[in-house]
């Protein structure tokens, strides 16, 4: 596992507008990344993404340094300037072999998120994994490593409190929103039919909220959650042409940038003066800045509750003891795992080269003898022949694999 090496983007080092920077959209990963990893020669790649950080997990047989990176960020994001590129190899994390796997548990267990006991987070490397399995950019090392990170974090989530009372991100924005006191009635703008809205919306249904219109890049996606929401869907291209105003806009789209400007804000007003909710979970931010600066509102960014969700890391500081001993034996448990899948490697040409040395018998050596043979002996030596195979696969591999994982 040596080979393994993460580069990671976190809250910890940058701002969550700028890990936003560094989003790919779904649509280009798999050109990007396979160029990527065609371009410079890499066995093996993963990416993740979610609101507070993006992670590159690369398998090359090589060391890849700093200067190396940088070439990657280069290639996948030619749009950057210099400043840009010298932050993020500034602040960037990077991981190695066995410190990739601990790393990977952490985050995927979620004592490495922002908000500390966050599931979601299993569901989004599992997803990212997925994704990449799609593309026929990942293989046996890093679908090792996630498997058993993925049964790791399960387990930690089974048999600790970390997740007990789960704050996560949609969850935050729910309660803070809750506190401002809205009317039931209050007219809700859904912009984007993601996961993120989706659970937020499910959470606004929930408790009684009543008054909602969904826009989407895709209408039928929007219809799908207007339905759900008892509300109205639109087209997102329809947006500027939307005339009955709004108490509140929740939104988080995949855009690469901000889609709400001061002319699309100040339409969606139509003409009411009184201070509105903004709630943007997009990564980057949908709401332009200059909005915000400008008309009077409430903004819950993922900057406020990246600030909120602080406070929770007290609250859970001891049972991150408890995991961290989960964690531990984790690891010890994943280097005999793969010393053990490397030992397999090494040894799997052996059923094949048996198989080969039996086909060589029968077809050259006593090529002659087995012909002279009735039909019945024939038989009784393929049998005898495929019992001893059988065997020598069985017994001696196992023993020659327990005396490799020895040394």
């Amino acid at each position: 596992m040596e080979d393994i090496h993460i580069f990671a983007f976190t809250h910890r080092q940058l701002e969550v507008n700028q890990i936003g920077l560094l989003h790919i959209a779904l649509d280009d990963q798999k050109q990007k990344l396979t160029g990527l990893k065609d371009e410079f020669q890499i066995d093996e790649i993963m990416y993740v993404s979610t609101c507070n950080r993006v992670e590159f997990i690369i398998r090359k047989d090589k060391d890849i340094h700093l200067t190396e990176f940088k070439k990657y960020l280069q290639y996948l994001f030619p749009h950057f300037n210099a400043e840009q590129i010298k932050l993020f190899t500034q602040h960037v994390e990077q991981y190695k072999g066995i410190e990739s796997v601990e790393h990977m548990i952490k985050v995927t267990s979620s004592i490495d998120s922002m908000v500390v006991g966050e599931r979601e987070i299993i569901t989004q490397i599992r997803k990212s994994f997925d994704a990449c399995r799609s593309y026929g950019i990942t293989g046996d090392a890093i679908r090792l490593m996630i498997r058993h990170t993925i049964e790791t974090a399960k387990r930690i989530y089974t048999e600790t409190s970390i997740a007990q009372s789960p704050v996560s991100v949609v969850s935050l924005a729910y309660h803070t929103l809750r506190l401002k006191d809205i009317p039931l009635d209050a007219r809700i703008l859904i912009i984007g039919a993601g996961v993120t809205n989706t659970n937020m919306s499910r959470f606004l249904r929930k408790h009684g909220f009543t008054n909602f219109a969904v826009f989407n890049r895709t209408k039928s996606k929007a219809e799908v959650l207007a339905t759900q929401l008892k509300g109205e869907a639109y087209a997102l291209n329809e947006l500027p042409l939307y005339k009955k105003g709004f108490d509140i806009i929740i939104t988080c789209t995949g855009a690469d940038t901000s889609i709400i400007d001061k002319a699309l804000y100040t339409h969606l007003l139509q003409g009411d003066t009184d201070p509105k909710v903004v709630i943007d979970l997009a990564i980057p931010s949908d709401l332009d800045p200059e909005v915000a600066k400008q008309f009077p509102m409430d903004n819950i960014s993922i900057e406020y509750l990246q600030k909120v969700s602080s406070k929770n890391l007290e609250k859970r500081a001891r049972e991150i003891i408890h995991v961290e001993e989960i964690v531990d034996e984790a690891v010890e448990q994943f280097k005999l795992m793969a010393h053990e899948r490397k030992v397999e490697i090494a040894m799997r040409s052996v059923p094949q080269t048996v198989k080969e040395i039996k086909a060589t018998a029968f077809e050259y050596v006593f090529a002659k003898e087995i012909e002279s043979l009735d039909e019945n002996s024939k038989e009784t030596v393929e049998k005898i022949l495929a019992y001893f195979e059988k065997k020598y696969m069985s017994v001696p591999m196992k023993m020659a694999k327990e005396i490799l994982l020895k040394k």
